[in-house]
């Protein structure tokens, strides 16, 4: 057992979070790094345990053109704001580990631009993969070299050659004596030379005690790179796919055979193969964009913490932020956001929360972490299974479906099981447990003793009462809309906008409705209300209001950083029209975005 055994990973790209300058022009180091420092209690608060950040050093643009290895980008500050990061990141029990982009260089590398210089002539012509003097390329060098991805901004080193190797491994040792590491996640892996990686195996075990080694792998056997020899892991691109299409088509069957496959792959044991797991992360979009259906962010994350592997969580995803490739670039999956606009998103926001009550039902149920894989019931929309550990047996249930779902499953020895989600109390009746899902959700149940309450579950899983949270969500989200469109109508009727007052109107009297529904269903508890479902009513009303409140006119020429929560939404809205129909579902995701930052850059993101 190792720390990364039991880790829950928070993702960090630092360049795009500080709202660094995309080129890096060499000048005195700006101390941005410092802005991630209160981040650390964030990660801490939402049940994570271990931070992946990177890339961090010195580079020309995006930071995977590395021009000094052992250098902070100057961009992000100094070495001594990294070492504070991860002094303080330790002082808070996370771990920290780095993006190591040893495949290639930028063109500045102290090697290439000796080359450069001195051509046939330079001690660092093998250095670089196929340096051919006879040849060319855009930058008129009068030689080439092999690249990566097609890019001669990022020159693919020689990893045979011994100096190479060697210096290397010297990175390694320098980032562990002086930041004091706990691992590297190896870009670009599937194109590493195996000797090369078996190279940096040997160093990360003597540098620290479970000094842990990820790689990038998109394809193939992921059993090739994950071994005693070679890595501890690599990115779980096969379930990354089969959880976002499994929802948006219905199909839970793609991601059970996605988990038999790569359970199999390890031997069909707990310890055999993990993997680290992720809905999103820097090179692809959110998973908020991703899901056709909203409401699915909820099986989607419950998988996501229960399933075989080490789970990530992307920066900003917590709160539900979305993120889309645009024209060619990755920059909106890459947002500046302050931790100030999401104050209080861990009790306000539904996303967030669910986050955060994962993460401390993964931390406080080994199961999780060390159990088998037993799958329990599959269908097109419904998908069960166990995580079995030392006679524990923990059952978890998602359901992808609009509607109610029944669960009729095996259980384990104890008498009782609750809900570490909805709090649900269940008998274990001749060895199953029977229940209820609603539309779009999941729960992870937890076996408990007869004299146990339902807060046996909340003492294995830190949950302190999460049903009374999760029952009141839905109340809070209704206040929340029915403010908005207060504040809309007094807009609308300022600018004599009779329509927009009328509609603002008729979204009260709904979210009024649907506020005493909230309070019957509470009363009656008969199950926990699914945090992302909105009230009929409130939808029925939605699909006549107009487009926005606000009239752009009164905009013109204000910064999008100067707007409010309300223009921003209306100059979305407008934009969205410029380019098709506004669909009721489009409406919604606007509306149900009331984060400041995150607006910005959605409308920033539009052409």
């Amino acid at each position: 057992m190792a720390w990364y055994d039991e880790a829950v990973f928070y993702h960090i790209y630092p360049l795009g979070l500080t709202g660094a300058p995309t080129e890096n022009s060499y000048g005195e180091p700006v101390h941005r790094l410092r802005e991630v420092f209160p981040w650390i209690d964030h990660i801490k608060e939402i049940g994570c345990s271990a931070v992946y950040i990177g890339p961090l050093f010195e580079s020309v643009g995006h930071g995977y053109e590395t021009t000094d290895y052992k250098k902070l980008d100057s961009r992000l500050g100094t070495n001594e704001d990294l070492t504070e990061f991860v002094k303080l990141a330790h002082e808070k029990g996370i771990r920290v580990i780095l993006d190591g982009v040893f495949n290639h260089t930028g063109r500045d590398f102290f090697a290439m631009k000796d080359i450069r210089k001195n051509r046939e002539n330079s001690p660092y012509r093998d250095w670089y993969r196929n340096v051919n003097f006879w040849g060319n390329n855009e930058f008129n060098d009068g030689f080439s070299y092999d690249n990566w991805g097609g890019y001669n901004i990022m020159a693919k080193l020689n990893q045979q050659n011994p100096a190479v190797r060697d210096y290397i491994c010297d990175v390694i040792r320098f980032w562990v004596k002086e930041f004091d590491i706990d691992g590297i996640r190896l870009d670009a892996a599937d194109v590493l030379d195996f000797s090369f990686m078996q190279a940096l195996r040997q160093t990360a075990n003597q540098v620290k005690p479970d000094f842990w080694l990820m790689g990038e792998v998109i394809h193939g056997d992921y059993t090739r790179w994950v071994n005693e020899g070679t890595l501890h892991a690599v990115t779980n691109y096969h379930l990354h796919k089969a959880l976002y299409s499994g929802h948006n088509e219905h199909n839970y069957f793609e991601i059970a055979h996605t988990v038999r496959r790569l359970y199999g792959m390890g031997g069909n044991r707990p310890d055999g193969l993990k993997l680290y797991n992720f809905v999103d992360n820097h090179d692809v979009e959110r998973i908020s964009s991703k899901l056709i259906n909203k409401a699915h962010f909820v099986p989607v994350h419950v998988l996501l913490y229960t399933l075989p592997g080490v789970p990530s969580i992307y920066y900003g995803s917590e709160f539900g932020i979305e993120g889309k490739k645009t024209y060619g670039t990755d920059a909106p999956l890459r947002p500046a956001l302050k931790l100030e606009d999401y104050r209080g998103a861990i009790t306000e926001n539904p996303w967030t929360r669910l986050i955060a009550a994962l993460g401390r039902i993964r931390q406080n149920t080994p199961a999780l972490s060390y159990g088998d894989y037993q799958e329990l019931m599959l269908t097109n929309r419904q998908y069960a299974f166990a995580r079995n550990l030392n006679g524990t047996s923990v059952v978890i249930a998602v359901n992808n479906d609009d509607n109610k779902a029944g669960f009729s499953l095996p259980a384990g020895n104890a008498p009782y099981y609750v809900g570490a989600l909805s709090g649900r109390r269940l008998p274990v009746q001749d060895g199953r447990i029977g229940f209820e899902l609603e539309g779009n959700d999941g729960d992870i149940f937890l076996p408990c003793q007869e004299n146990d309450s339902a807060g046996a579950a909340d003492m294995q899983s830190g949950n302190e009462g999460e049903l009374q949270k999760k029952v009141t969500i839905q109340k809070e989200r209704e206040a929340a809309k029915a403010k908005k469109a207060a504040e809309a109508g007094r807009a609308a009727e300022a600018e004599g906008n009779a329509e927009g007052v009328k509609a603002a109107q008729a979204e009260k009297n709904a979210e009024r409705e649907s506020a005493g529904a909230g309070e019957a269903m509470q009363a009656t508890n008969t199950a926990a209300v699914n945090p992302v479902q909105e009230s009929p009513v409130a939808d029925k009303e939605e699909k006549k209001e107009p487009l926005g409140y606000v009239d752009l006119s009164l905009t013109e020429g204000k910064a999008y950083e100067n707007m409010s929560i309300e223009e921003l939404q209306a100059a979305i809205l407008y934009k969205m029209s410029k380019n098709g129909p506004v669909t009721d579902q489009m409406l919604r995701t606007v509306r149900e975005n009331c984060h400041h930052g995150s607006l910005i850059n959605w409308v920033k993101s539009f052409r």
